[in-house]
């Protein structure tokens, strides 16, 4: 039987420039496709870390925790 080692998870997640702006456009339109995902180079660690989930309808979705992520602070 062959089985899965656990995904690693770095202690602190510091997401690419890609990612930043994917998590944007989602923040935009409230979902996108599996094949705009991909032409978009949608990153799966948006999905280890929970700030992208998966539709009923197979599509992505931003999180609360994704909306936080790319919130504007003012400091």
């Amino acid at each position: 039987m062959v089985t899965t080692p656990p995904t690693y998870h770095a202690p602190v997640f510091e997401p690419t420039v890609d990612e930043l702006e994917a998590l944007k456009q989602l923040e935009l339109q409230p979902s996108i496709s599996v094949p705009q995902a991909l032409h978009q180079h949608l990153s799966g660690r948006l999905l280890d870390w929970g700030y992208l989930e998966k539709t009923a309808a197979g599509g992505f979705a931003i999180t609360d925790a994704g909306r936080k992520l790319v919130q504007r602070r003012e400091d």
